[in-house]
């Protein structure tokens, strides 16, 4: 009998709670991770750093770095072109200045063209539609034609084995990808949310992703980690 070939996926891993979630649910389903990190010319190391304790705890297989200077082309305050906003309402309208330009179909190709070199079916990307801050590329719509885009450029498509774009908390909201976390009992004080961190990691508070971190943990009825007195993160190198 043929033993069946493991089932792999490639993870866009950033350090955050989303792209943590949505990478240990994958491997609760069964799938080999293979996580991508991009310093796509993001301000904070901090950022990369908790990309690396996450990846160190899920665990995943491999875990790659790349540079794609996204910071070359300006346009966003996450790559020191402008201000990030901060306390801003929650119901507030437009897109941010934290709105990085094409950076999720820049990354989820650079995943593509790993996922066909391994033989992978399957991208996984954290993001989320109801606490999406106006990012254009966080909704369902764009995963979904991202899909067909995946379908038509690559040869696995070609060949009739396309590519799956799976985003898995794109209908949840923070809490109820918090609480699926707890379930499976990850450890988000390994995860980094904040834009605008101090010089030792500590988050503001005050912009989106913050607002949008301590709302999640307060409607899932649990205590942020990040918040703990005393806490020491591993140091991965």
């Amino acid at each position: 009998m043929t033993e069946a070939a493991p089932k792999r996926a490639v993870v866009l891993l950033s350090g955050g709670l989303d792209s943590y979630t949505a990478a240990a649910m994958s491997r609760a389903e069964g799938f080999g991770l293979f996580a991508l990190t991009v310093r796509y010319g993001q301000l904070h190391s901090c950022e990369l750093d908790a990309a690396r304790r996450v990846a160190h705890a899920l665990p995943v297989e491999r875990h790659v770095e790349l540079e794609v200077d996204l910071g070359a082309f300006g346009g966003s305050a996450l790559t020191g072109h402008g201000e990030v906003e901060l306390d801003q309402p929650p119901d507030r309208v437009g897109i941010p200045s934290t709105y990085v330009p094409a950076r999720n179909t820049v990354l989820l190709s650079l995943a593509l063209g790993w996922a066909e070199v391994l033989g992978a079916r399957d991208l996984v990307i954290g993001v989320n539609a109801l606490d999406y801050s106006g990012y254009p590329d966080c909704r369902p719509e764009y995963v979904a034609a991202f899909e067909r885009v995946a379908a038509l450029a690559t040869r696995a498509g070609v060949e009739g084995a396309p590519l799956r774009v799976r985003a898995p908390l794109v209908h949840m909201s923070k809490a109820e990808i918090i609480r699926q976390g707890h379930a499976l009992g990850l450890d988000y004080g390994l995860t980094h949310s904040c834009y605008v961190p101090s010089t030792n990691g500590q988050p503001c508070g005050r912009c989106d992703s913050c607002q949008l971190r301590a709302l999640g943990f307060s409607e899932a009825g649990v205590e942020d980690p990040v918040f703990s007195r005393g806490r020491r993160w591993p140091v991965i190198p």
